[in-house]
């Protein structure tokens, strides 16, 4: 009887959260507490105290999703508009009233703390696309341009901050989102290639005065081929994905070709740090004392760590702080150095876990919204973990991106908690299945 009578009571404790996915919460708990032991790593020989705060934010994050999991994420379509609206303005407040550092203003300073609004902005821009295409598809432009549109606003506050690495987030999340809700793959792909064809056109055209005799312009035109067969192609993408064929093809390599030859001017709008971090990544020798720094010695530090590692705590890049920022930013390199391969691949398979689970609950969402909610939540993490692991092995330019649930930020890893307790909500509140 006493047996039966605390498995009731045990059950009826339990009863809030009776199908939220214990796996995913105990996969991000695990996450964060493995992050304040590398975060203590890396400070060892500091004298700083972030492990504790990391472990302390982490878990207020943890109350703030196990509440937020109970609550029927329903009734966020109602208010998807005020939500939209108080996170455009906190980015704009951070231009009047944020705290300025390392070159940028994103900060807004309240009791002593540092609160980044960019951080909270991407659960908002999440919930009020969930909310919009729940209502309506993007499986026509007019839709597709419209979530565009409500994209845009906040994308320029926090791209004139200058936060590129968020603003490149944002990017990922419309674009994952906008997938799930139907848009032609070719509508994506045409959404981004301005941006690609301004890449191509800066890496493979050369300049206006190399085209000079008939023998140099056959070379300028062979340099440039690259440039030309992707403009062709967005064309040919135009013909078959458009609806108006002939005049989606024009367009398509128009506004790619008007992207290119705008793209050095487009170059001069950003700061000299964000030019340093999308160049030096492909040669960081050119500056190795300077905007190369961090990668050289990162890739000093993931590959001295071998198959096992060199041990926590042992790590000499790491605890001779050669690494900038490896609290923050580069905390995979301390990973790799200490860890070895065999650490940095258990991590990633601690997040390819969290990925799956996150895939099954939007499929099992019993609506678009939930299922969508789910999906942005999927591209965010994606695409920090991709960029985040890329730059620290020179795969990707060094932006302010962090390493989801491991790399120390208070605003970021609140952030991550409340994005998960809105996937646990959409859960928590599936219709039961019937076996």
């Amino acid at each position: 009887m006493l047996q039966k009578f605390l498995l009731v009571r045990w059950k009826s404790m339990l009863a809030p959260w009776h199908q939220v996915d214990w796996l995913l919460f105990a996969l991000t708990i695990g996450l964060t507490v493995f992050g304040g032991i590398m975060i203590r790593s890396t400070e060892l020989n500091l004298g700083w105290t972030d492990w504790w705060q990391h472990w302390l934010v982490g878990g207020i994050g943890l109350a703030l999703a196990l509440g937020i999991s109970r609550w029927h994420y329903a009734i966020l379509i109602q208010w998807h508009w005020l939500i939209y609206g108080i996170t455009n303005v906190s980015l704009l407040a951070v231009m009047f009233i944020g705290t300025t550092a390392l070159g940028a203003q994103r900060w807004i300073t309240i009791g002593g703390f540092n609160i980044q609004p960019s951080e909270f902005a991407k659960v908002g821009i999440i919930i009020s696309l969930a909310a919009l295409l729940h209502a309506r598809t993007a499986s026509t432009i007019p839709a597709a341009v419209k979530t565009l549109a409500i994209t845009a606003v906040p994308w320029a506050l926090v791209f004139l901050q200058p936060d590129l690495g968020t603003s490149l987030v944002f990017g990922a999340i419309t674009l994952g989102m906008l997938y799930w809700a139907n848009a032609n793959p070719g509508w994506l792909l045409l959404m981004v290639s301005p941006l690609i064809s301004a890449i191509i056109y800066g890496v493979c055209v050369p300049e206006w005065s190399e085209w000079g005799t008939t023998l140099q312009i056959g070379a300028a035109l062979w340099r440039s081929l690259p440039w030309l067969v992707w403009v062709g192609a967005m064309g040919a993408v135009g013909l078959a994905s458009l609806p108006w064929p002939w005049l989606g093809t024009l367009g398509a390599i128009g506004v790619n070709g008007v992207a290119g030859v705008l793209g050095h001017i487009l170059w001069g709008l950003l700061k000299d740090y964000q030019k340093d971090r999308l160049i030096l990544f492909l040669d960081p020798e050119k500056d190795p004392l300077g905007g190369g720094y961090h990668l050289i010695q990162s890739r000093i530090a993931i590959g001295a760590g071998e198959l096992w590692g060199r041990g926590l705590y042992q790590g000499t890049q790491t605890q001779l702080n050669f690494i900038p920022e490896q609290h923050t930013d580069f905390i995979f390199s301390a990973i790799g150095e200490e860890l070895g391969f065999v650490g940095c691949l258990s991590v990633l398979l601690v997040f390819w876990l969290i990925c799956l689970r996150l895939v099954l609950i939007a499929q099992r969402a019993k609506d678009n919204f939930g299922s969508l909610l789910a999906i942005g939540v999927l591209s965010m993490l994606v695409f920090q973990l991709i960029v985040n692991i890329g730059m620290t092995i020179g795969l990707a330019p060094v932006t302010g991106i962090p390493l989801p649930w491991i790399s120390y930020g208070r605003s970021a890893l609140l952030t991550n908690f409340i994005a998960i307790g809105l996937v646990e909500s959409v859960a928590n509140h599936r219709q039961r299945q019937r076996y």
